[in-house]
């Protein structure tokens, strides 16, 4: 995969200034942290329905179906719908809708977002939100899943693993759901309308591989089996995958960049997850379209984004400028661990 210089000189560039969102979509002045004890009990019930449920389903695989084949349409389903629904996080959710690293079309947004929610992990405006607050407070407090300042020690290191892993998202998850960081979420009607029908993306995400599992063996445990794996083993492997970039990417790995946080590139969560391990890049350099700034760092969602560019479907993609990144790499950056 060629580097971004090759194309730097015909795109939009960031400014490359520290791990901030784009100043468009938050308003004026240094970010506060709302003020709130905890994630509201609803989103605390659905969140854990959404963590409990998927580790059920491979449990089921491991143990119901242990010494039973599985069919080649199970393995189809479970690594097309976990790469489709994961470009719907990393190209949509992340790098569209968080930081505006590429326009597109109506339809293409509606895509992403639907593919997006079908991970499970929450309707746009809430990961977004939660998201940019990540950025505007990236391992300082208010930072919603940093895993540092979590008392001091092993079993603080530990604690704060955890909760940049998974604790988060029964405490601080959701909880900057509003106009300071996602106004332009908003006022987007395609955003509106298909947060409105989350629910039905969930029900479609489990619903999909039920029915083609079915089809395929029209038997209650031919539709169950396919829920098993293009449903429930897929979700959990693609939630574990996503919260790493928290944890992992926060605590393990190489920083080629000066950043105001602990973001780290780890090339083990990069290729399950698309590019994001690539963090510390991304933390550089977060409105670029492009996390794989190296010619070795597989970035899939970058060549999803350059492929809908050369189909005319995709403008103002943002890449930082071979220069820019020169003189980043060049600040003093913390050694590897």
């Amino acid at each position: 995969m060629g580097g971004p210089a090759e194309f730097g000189a015909s795109k939009v560039q960031t400014n490359g200034r520290g791990p901030n969102v784009n100043h468009a979509t938050t308003a004026p002045g240094p970010p506060v942290a709302t003020v709130r004890p905890s994630t509201s009990i609803p989103s605390r019930i659905v969140t854990l329905v959404a963590v409990l449920v998927p580790p059920l389903g491979v449990l089921s695989a491991i143990g119901v179906l242990w010494g039973v084949a599985v069919r080649p349409v199970d393995l189809v389903m479970l690594v097309v719908l976990y790469v489709a629904t994961g470009l719907g996080i990393t190209v949509g959710y992340h790098r569209l809708f968080s930081h505006k690293s590429f326009k597109t079309t109506p339809a293409i947004r509606g895509l992403f977002a639907v593919l997006g929610s079908m991970t499970i992990q929450g309707p746009v405006t809430q990961w977004v939100t939660d998201h940019r607050k990540h950025h505007a407070l990236s391992d300082r407090e208010g930072d919603p899943h940093s895993p540092h300042g979590h008392r001091d020690g092993l079993f603080g290191g530990l604690r704060g693993f955890l909760h940049a892993h998974m604790g988060w998202l029964i405490t601080t998850k959701g909880m900057e759901r509003g106009r300071r960081y996602g106004r332009d979420l908003y006022d987007d009607p395609v955003v509106r309308r298909i947060d409105r029908l989350y629910m039905l993306w969930v029900v479609l995400s489990l619903g999909v591989p039920f029915a083609v599992g079915y089809a395929v063996d029209p038997t209650l445990r031919g539709g169950l089996t396919g829920l098993v794996w293009g449903g429930l083993v897929r979700i959990f492997l693609f939630h574990h995958m996503t919260w790493s970039v928290n944890s992992i990417c926060h605590t393990f790995g190489r920083r080629p960049f000066a950043t105001d946080d602990e973001s780290r590139n780890n090339w083990i969560i990069a290729l399950p997850t698309f590019g994001e391990g690539w963090h510390n890049n991304h933390h550089a350099f977060p409105g670029s379209a492009i996390h794989g700034l190296g010619r070795r760092q597989v970035d899939m969602s970058w060549w999803t984004i350059r492929l809908l560019e050369r189909l005319g479907l995709a403008w103002d993609v943002k890449v930082p400028a071979a220069e820019r990144i020169a003189r980043r790499a060049g600040a003093q950056a913390t050694p590897s661990t």
